[in-house]
């Protein structure tokens, strides 16, 4: 359950340290201090998208903690496969900077988004208004109904086959294709596969082809220049480099015995004159090379072109050619073995078929079933929230495979005896919309191991008994796991075990935003200006401490 919540710097909260009972608690907020600042904290600390706009102005950075406790066997193995070692509580940071840059931690240890929603998605859920409107939506309805039946891993099954067998219809569509575009295509592959073929490429062909080319257009200058090295080195009417290397290496070589210092530099010079003479044998060798070379530029240049022109056409380089090449090939052989590869494909899409189909069977036989439970538990629910003439059914049509199966559900009611059920679209007000979906989330409550519930205005568009009834049903819920719920009721703060209040003030010209846990009677002049609004009576005190009393709450 959620213990603790301490936010700093959020919109207009400076700071607020909010602790929490196990059973039913309860915000009341007053008019303008902005409810939504706690949903916002709560939504930021479970993982969820978050904006740089709630940073309080004028600071660096929000920061949110929550503190969790009896987190449960499930929770604590999923920590531990994330390398977070269960320490008795559950600590959950954020940190959000005013440049938008967040910064998430586990148990102090750094964390990322995606591992807290990870995490917070079996320790709270929340209920808001727009809840309500996803009944509105048809495509909804049959993952409820999945859920309450714990039909999810059926549902995995099926989907699995699902996709094997619509990869396979896909890749007959591939194969299968008229006659005339077949053989275009094959005339195509033919061509190219030919034209590439016939050009004979090789790898880093192209790249020597440049380097030779650019050899051969500076030939006479290259020549001149070996030329001229050759003639430094070996010398003509004179003496050259190699030869007077020699001779010094030779004179310092006959005095080395006197002089351990000359010792080294002979040898040195006679490692040089070895080196020169290597030198002069690579010059020579350049220099036959181009004196017995009669290759024609021009045929370079017409090779050059030809990849040129290849590379157009196929990719953007030799290598990327070679390798449409093969694709070409595979696609090519692939079409003129299609025929046995169609039947291979055929008889898989048959046996899928087959198999999906009997899944979905099964999975319509389930649904079935627990639609029935389903029906009853939600009218038991909505009876005891003040809508006992509601008639909940279900719009059942099977169909061909899809990717849920051959399930199309549609949730039906009747406000009214004798009328006929219709989609809730149509009939639902915005109050009766809110009791539907409090019933639907008691009856799913118990399918799941989520100890926090948080409702964000369930009461929207009740009043009266109604709303009574809602309070009584959370108090009941409440019993068994973590309630929280905003609200705007009298009747349903006044069942409430622990009764926070957000309120505004302004300090110095600055807006702040406090939360603060009320005594009895705190709670008797809240509820009292959430019956009769901010000029309270003693006649609405007197109502209040009458609805806390009957409440079972006492002084």
């Amino acid at each position: 359950m959620l213990k603790e919540l301490v936010i700093e710097n959020l919109a207009v909260i400076e700071k607020a340290q909010v602790t929490f009972d196990r059973a039913l608690n309860v915000l009341t907020v007053e008019t303008g201090a902005g409810k939504s600042i706690l949903i916002d904290a709560i939504n930021a600390i479970t993982g969820n998208r978050t904006s740089k706009e709630i940073v309080r102005t004028g600071e660096e950075r929000a920061v949110i903690w929550a503190v969790f406790q009896e987190v449960g066997p499930a929770v604590e193995a999923m920590l531990s496969d994330m390398g977070y070692q269960p320490e008795g509580e559950l600590v959950l940071n954020r940190e959000i900077q005013k440049d938008g840059r967040t910064r998430c931690r586990i148990n102090g240890r750094p964390a990322s988004a995606s591992q807290l929603r990870e995490v917070c998605v079996t320790l709270i859920n929340i209920h808001g208004q727009h809840d309500s409107q996803a009944l509105l939506d048809p495509e909804k309805h049959i993952h409820i109904l999945d859920a309450f039946g714990a039909l999810q891993e059926q549902v995995r099954d099926y989907s699995r086959v699902y996709g094997e067998l619509t990869k396979t219809i896909s890749a007959i569509r591939a194969i299968d294709t008229d006659e005339a575009a077949k053989q275009r295509r094959m005339d195509l592959l033919s061509y190219q596969i030919e034209e590439i073929t016939a050009a004979n490429l090789r790898p880093g062909e192209e790249e020597a082809l440049a380097e030779r080319r650019a050899i051969l257009r500076n030939s006479e200058k290259l020549s001149a220049a070996l030329h001229e090295a050759a003639g430094a080195i070996d010398g003509q009417e004179q003496p050259g480099a190699l030869e007077l290397l020699y001779s010094a290496a030779q004179s310092l070589g006959s005095v080395a015995p006197l002089a351990e210092q000359l010792a080294r530099t002979a040898e040195r010079l006679n490692d040089l004159y070895y080196a020169l003479a290597d030198a002069a044998e690579d010059i020579k060798a350049s220099l036959e090379g181009f004196s017995s070379e009669d290759e024609d530029i021009d045929s370079i240049e017409g090779r050059l072109d030809l990849i040129h022109r290849l590379k157009l056409k196929y990719g953007g380089s030799v290598d990327e050619v070679l390798e449409f090449l093969k694709a070409a090939q595979e696609e090519l052989s692939a079409i003129e073995t299609g025929d046995q590869r169609l039947l291979e494909l055929e008889k898989q899409r048959e046996a899928l078929t087959r198999q999906a189909s009997e899944l979905a069977d099964r999975l319509t036989a389930r649904r079935r079933e627990a639609f029935s439970a389903f029906q009853r538990q939600i009218k038991s629910e909505l009876q005891f929230l003040n809508m006992p003439d509601v008639a909940f059914s279900c719009s059942h049509r099977v169909g061909e495979l899809g990717p849920g199966g051959r399930d199309s559900i549609e949730f039906l009611i009747s406000t009214n005896p004798g009328e006929p059920p219709k989609p809730m679209a149509k009939i639902a007000s915005g109050g009766e919309l809110s009791r539907i979906m409090l019933a639907i989330k008691n009856v799913l409550a118990d399918k799941d191991e989520i100890k926090t519930l948080i409702f964000d205005e369930v009461d929207t568009g009740v009043s009266g008994s109604g709303a009574q009834k809602i309070g009584t049903k959370l108090k009941q819920a409440s019993a068994s796991r973590q309630i929280i719920c905003v609200t705007h009721s009298a009747a349903i703060a006044a069942y409430a075990d622990c009764h926070l209040f957000i309120s505004k003030g302004v300090r110095e010209g600055r807006t702040y935003t406090s939360v603060q846990r009320l005594g009895f009677e705190q709670r008797k002049r809240e509820i009292a200006r959430i019956i009769s609004g901010d000029l309270v009576s003693d006649t609405a005190i007197k109502n209040a401490e009458e609805m806390l009393l009957s409440s079972g709450s006492s002084e």
